[in-house]
């Protein structure tokens, strides 16, 4: 290591440089100039105010608001002073800093991945892990929540006459259903969207236009029964405890009931918008296929439903966008209709469906012509 070293020594009262020589001592640095004077400068007491980046002269200085200064250009001085005073820290060599650089991109790295790996794996295992686990209350809570903002009252059309004839639909599939603590219900609200939602804890949302484009009631069965599923198999809890903030995740976990009403907002915000996994979607297509069909449902109609939505417009894709392919889905549920088929009982015998799918036309009246 070596010990001296050519300086300049400002001695705080001028701003004159004075040629120096600088050696480094166990106890502190001596500083000698031209005529003949030396101090030493403990190293406790010496800041170094120059000298952390490439390229830039090491200045250090010692006392107050006029203190001594000491300046040296040869930037390998700092890797003396580090070794000569290693136990103290206190001063920062260059030469290092391309070091903590890559700790520091590596520790940032580490960060993305570990950030990454909980998000795209940690959540949804976590989320895969409560989603059965979970109180049916908890869901039901949850599944007012949401319904508060997807299905306000003042959207839901009440017509008791034809509210009867859709329930009947859904108890014909819920008889033939496996036993489960659900009390599920369809609810139609009076919008536009060619679209049908599972909520936690069995309510199903049917919008207007999706049940429109139902030419029969066995047509609406196919895709209450594929909602069904998705209750059953706690699809709908888990894909909202996913894509909604860890809090509703640490709720679910815990089972805090106040969770589900404190984020009923954000999970409507994400069912509206969400997407299940293929997976999900393809489970709900073959179970619910057959549970129609343990219900004597004729499948003909809710293949004819998907078939016309496919060349339907783009109102009626935003349905189907959320499934798997359309063709590969229909040529599913025609191989499992096959496969299985049973004798089909007619569903409403004697009502006229295009009556009973009219449900919201009272509802309508009186209505802006922006929410028609």
């Amino acid at each position: 290591m070596q010990r001296e070293w050519p300086a300049h020594y400002l001695d705080g009262q001028t701003p004159t440089r004075y040629p120096a020589t600088v050696r480094l001592m166990h106890e502190g640095m001596e500083v000698s100039t031209g005529g003949g004077g030396s101090r030493v400068w403990p190293y406790r007491e010496i800041r170094q105010t120059q000298g952390f980046y490439e390229g830039e002269e090491v200045r250090l200085e010692r006392g107050g608001q006029l203190p001594e200064i000491v300046i040296v250009a040869d930037r390998g001085f700092l890797s003396s002073l580090h070794a000569a005073t290693p136990e103290t820290g206190r001063f920062r060599d260059p030469a290092s800093r391309g070091g903590r650089i890559r700790i520091a991109m590596f520790a940032a790295l580490a960060v993305l991945v570990v950030t990454a790996a909980y998000y795209f794996w940690g959540i949804p295992a976590l989320a895969a892990l409560a989603a059965p686990r979970v109180p049916v209350a908890w869901e039901e809570s949850l599944g007012r929540s949401v319904a508060a903002q997807i299905a306000p009252p003042d959207q839901v059309c009440t017509d008791p006459r034809r509210q009867q004839a859709l329930d009947a639909v859904l108890a014909r599939l819920i008889g033939a259903a496996r036993p489960s603590p659900y009390k599920f219900r369809v609810v139609v609200v009076d919008r536009p969207d060619v679209n049908a939602l599972a909520l936690p804890g069995g309510t199903i949302v049917v919008f207007r236009g999706l049940l429109e484009e139902t030419a029969s009631p066995e047509a609406l069965a196919g895709v209450l029964a594929h909602e069904i599923e998705h209750v059953l198999h706690h699809h709908t809890t888990r894909a909202i405890i996913q894509h909604t903030s860890t809090g509703l995740l640490l709720a679910a976990l815990t089972g805090d009931m106040t969770g589900p009403l404190v984020y009923g907002l954000e999970s409507a915000r994400i069912l509206g918008q969400l997407q299940y996994s293929r997976l999900a979607e393809e489970e709900a297509d073959r179970q619910g296929m057959r549970l129609l069909l343990r219900a004597h449902v004729a499948p003909g109609p809710v293949i004819g439903l998907f078939e016309h939505l496919s060349h339907s417009d783009r109102r009626s894709l935003r349905y189907l966008s959320t499934h798997p392919s359309t063709g590969d889905r229909i040529a599913t549920l025609k191989e499992l209709a096959a496969k299985k088929a049973t004798a089909a009982e007619p569903l409403l015998p004697g009502m006229d469906w295009n009556d009973i799918r009219a449900i919201c036309a009272q509802h309508r009246i009186g209505q802006p012509a922006g929410r028609q």
